[in-house]
């Protein structure tokens, strides 16, 4: 059984297309009735938009099998007074959902990905803080890759904060205990048997995603294909608990080293 993160692993940082074997992974987990979810990150598109982009390229689920933070948000932020922060389209998502934006005097400062964060950004959300507003982050992933550059991501940004105002945050998508049980929940609709010790994750974020998963009881496969160029640039400075249980190049890989298994 797995999960299945989105950006870097299934599509490309850099062009949205499919990563090389990732369509066909996907085709023989349907063919071989093997429960998985897709576990993604998104928040520039309404939930429902982003599944239908990802079948118009050929990804073959459906929203049984599809899970991202933008479906959990309503249980986990109120929509009156929000200072909410990331890419236009993540600010639009949240008006259509009915989410009411204040950045006078917010209850919340909610913070989703975009690459030029600006320091008159950051100083609005540290004064909202120190007055009182909660932290939130729609994940806690470590790196955005984009057009070929890498800027910090939103579980850098929410340390930063942190570490700036001494507050503590709540993340709403991976890789929080609130997102895994909710996928768990989901699988589980799949197969009863379903548990985190059953379960094996692939992602390109290594400290994100996996981190979070391995916690859990999880089995962790990292692939190269997104947010790092090589294993080297980032495994050997993990703690030893964080270490991925198996390195792969891309979902070719992982797709030649199961048929080599069966």
């Amino acid at each position: 059984m797995y999960f299945i993160d989105v950006q870097g692993t299934l599509i490309s940082d850099e062009d949205k297309s499919p990563i090389d074997g990732s369509r066909e992974f996907i085709q023989m987990l349907n063919r071989e009735h093997i429960p998985y979810m897709i576990i993604t990150n998104n928040t520039k598109k309404a939930s429902q938009d982003f599944l239908a982009y990802l079948n118009r390229l050929g990804f073959e689920f459906d929203a049984t099998k599809y899970l991202d933070p933008l479906m959990l948000l309503e249980s986990r932020v109120e929509k009156e007074a929000v200072a909410a922060y990331g890419a236009r389209e993540f600010l639009q998502t949240l008006q259509s959902m009915g989410y009411k934006l204040d950045y006078t005097n917010p209850k919340t400062v909610l913070i989703a990905i975009k690459e030029n964060f600006s320091a008159d950004e950051y100083a609005q959300m540290i004064d909202f803080l120190l007055d009182g507003a909660k932290l939130v982050g729609m994940h806690e992933t470590s790196i955005y890759a984009k057009n070929n550059r890498r800027y910090p991501g939103v579980g850098a940004i929410l340390k930063m904060l942190e570490f700036a105002t001494s507050c503590s945050y709540d993340v709403v998508g991976k890789p929080s205990q609130a997102f895994y049980n909710e996928a768990l929940k989901r699988i589980k609709r799949q197969n009863p048997a379903a548990d985190f010790q059953n379960i094996t994750i692939i992602s390109d974020d290594v400290k994100g995603d996996l981190g979070g998963a391995k916690e859990l009881g999880m089995k962790t496969l990292f692939v190269t294909s997104g947010k790092y160029k090589s294993a080297e640039e980032i495994v050997p400075f993990l703690k030893e608990a964080n270490i991925p249980d198996f390195i792969y190049k891309n979902m070719q890989d992982i797709l030649i080293r199961h048929k080599m298994e069966q």
